[in-house]
């Protein structure tokens, strides 16, 4: 019994090696400020050095093999707990403001809120304007999902309407550089920092249903106006904060449904965690099961009458958008 501890022991400290090995590799592959060459020559001696160590632990000298990957690996951790989000940088024009927000009294002012015009992602008119919102008259909450790679993934915005018809849309983004993209692994080793992003709905949700065709549903959250104002209240103070204190983008941990997740906690008493919530494109059904969405019809049929891509393209990007998009799509039960 002994052995087999020691055996399963060795094991596992041969997998944490190798994994810790991986990460430091690729963390100096994404993130060293050099050229591709020297980069390459830095990730792949460090996977060598991983490799050397782990094949080091089947000889007798195996303590020296692994005091010295314990040093390097310090080395790599302490270069990577120096590197801070920039506030500043030549960020693309949709992610080149942060919006933040002040409320007084029941009015809910909002600076830096966009307003873009899209004719394609990459043809379009930039406006960022100062609006302001009666919280007194907030009566609805959506859930916008845009699927623009498979049914796994997908981006999440949610929705505050007015009872004069206002909509804010609310997206966790990633804060890109002029000529920079969005990529998964990348984005797992401080690649691009965090954006909040309030906005017009003929913006940022018009730009994915009509300038980018992505597969966008709709979902009307079942919850009160007081819970609803809480939440907005969260997007503005996560908005303010970043302002303040930028943060990075995590592809797999500080995205568009984690943040909003986090935020939720802090308000709901539960909400239990699940796979869903990192595989992001089953969140619909997550949220059904939870209780937000309306139960008077199957999910079958919610998700059935979510899609607004089609009738957003046949409308076009018009003045009553956020009503256009409305119709068909089940109001929440509450």
């Amino acid at each position: 019994m002994t052995r087999v501890f020691y055996r399963s022991l060795f094991v596992l400290l041969c997998l944490a090696i190798a994994l810790s090995g991986v990460w430091a590799s690729l963390a100096l592959w994404y993130r060293l400020p050099f050229g591709e060459a020297l980069r390459a020559v830095m990730a792949a001696g460090f996977m060598l050095l991983t490799l050397a160590v782990i094949f080091g632990l089947f000889r007798p000298r195996r303590l020296r093999a692994l005091a010295t990957f314990c040093l390097a690996l310090a080395a790599v951790l302490t270069w990577w707990i120096t590197l801070t989000p920039p506030a500043n940088r030549n960020w693309a024009p949709d992610v080149a403001r942060q919006v933040t927000g002040t409320v007084e009294g029941p009015i809910l002012t909002l600076r830096d809120l966009r307003n873009f015009t899209w004719r394609s992602p990459e043809d379009f008119d930039a406006r960022w304007e100062n609006r302001s919102y009666d919280l007194d008259t907030l009566n609805s909450t959506d859930l916008f999902m845009s699927y623009w790679s498979g049914k796994t993934i997908a981006h999440m915005i949610v929705s505050f309407g007015f009872e004069n018809g206002d909509h804010i849309a609310w997206s966790v983004e990633v804060r890109r550089q002029i000529g920079g993209g969005f990529s998964p692994i990348a984005d797992l080793f401080k690649s691009n920092t965090l954006a909040i992003v309030a906005a017009d709905e003929r913006d940022v949700i018009g730009t994915r249903t009509n300038a980018r065709g992505e597969d966008v549903q709709l979902y009307r959250i079942n919850t009160s106006p007081e819970k609803a104002r809480a939440l907005l209240l969260q997007y503005v103070s996560a908005a303010n904060q970043l302002a303040e204190q930028p943060r990075w983008y995590n592809s797999a941990f500080t995205n568009c449904t984690t943040v909003v997740f986090q935020m939720i906690q802090t308000i709901v008493d539960e909400v239990p965690l699940d796979w869903r919530v990192m595989a992001n494109g089953y969140l619909p059904a997550y949220a059904y099961d939870a209780g937000v969405l309306d139960s008077r019809l199957s999910l079958t049929e919610l998700i059935a009458q979510s899609h607004i891509t089609p009738r957003a393209q046949e409308t076009g990007i018009t003045s009553n958008f956020s009503s256009v998009i409305r119709q068909g799509v089940p109001s929440p039960a509450f």
